[in-house]
């Protein structure tokens, strides 16, 4: 089993550095389908291991001058006190138990399905913005959404660990239509590092993270991200995104029902 653990951690690295759909859309719903690890249990364990693999392209990103700290700093005036409510929310209710359990398999279905979108429209949804620039918030207005998105993240990453990967790069895109990709994907990391190191403590406080599955998944999936990131130029990307789509939509499927 541990062999199998270590190469879902490398299967999902691979799709992670080929896409750059967070592992979170991938590694939680595999947990739970496929190896029978309770919800709670699954988030709990993919909320750490993004803490840990986001730190270290967070420091990339740092170095190439590719994160606005400035929107860093508003999502995260949302998302971290969002993410402490969602963990007393889920001890006051108990993370472990069945009916929470039930609750959190559909917000990982649903944090899936938005993923999904995500991937599916996002070009769409930047044209339209670039063709009516009168629809783009500014100042105040930007500001507030911003902490706004903040906090819906906040909470949604806490009981699914999905939506800082594709769901949060596309609201960034949809708010900041004119910050440079490589802006948006190492802001969206960036903040990402507190807001799953937060809610990784919450699930160690609330006793939902398997250590050892930890270490089993990280193992696989930091050559997995390094061999996907370097054969990404070689794969077509709109040919990746309609495959893991369609996966990550029977996925949500599979788990609803």
């Amino acid at each position: 089993m541990t062999l199998t653990y270590v190469l879902s951690g490398f299967a999902v690295g691979v799709l992670v550095g080929l896409t750059g759909v967070g592992g979170g859309s991938l590694m939680t719903p595999l947990l739970t389908l496929l190896f029978g690890v309770s919800p709670s249990v699954a988030v709990g364990t993919d909320l750490a291991f993004a803490s840990v693999t986001k730190v270290a392209g967070t420091l990339t990103h740092k170095m190439r001058s590719t994160v606005e700290w400035r929107v860093v700093r508003l999502l995260c005036i949302g998302a971290l006190p969002a993410a402490l409510l969602a963990t007393l929310f889920l001890k006051q209710f108990g993370a472990l138990n069945k009916e929470i359990g039930l609750i959190i398999r559909y917000s990982i279905a649903g944090s899936v399905l938005l993923t999904v979108i995500a991937l599916l429209f996002k070009a769409r949804m930047v044209n339209w913005l670039n063709a009516h620039p009168e629809k783009q918030l500014q100042g105040f207005k930007l500001d507030l959404a911003t902490v706004i998105a903040g906090a819906t993240l906040g909470t949604l990453v806490t009981i699914s660990s999905i939506g800082a990967g594709a769901i949060g790069a596309t609201i960034l895109v949809m708010l900041y239509p004119r910050m440079p990709a490589a802006h948006i994907a190492g802001t969206d990391i960036a903040y990402a590092v507190p807001l799953t190191a937060i809610a990784a403590i919450g699930h160690w406080w609330l006793g939902s993270i398997n250590w050892e599955l930890l270490g089993t998944l990280l193992i696989g999936s930091v050559p997995g991200i390094t061999i996907g990131s370097l054969a990404a130029r070689a794969v077509p990307e709109k040919l990746l995104r309609g495959i893991l789509a369609t996966t990550l939509t029977a996925v949500a499927a599979k788990l609803v029902l």
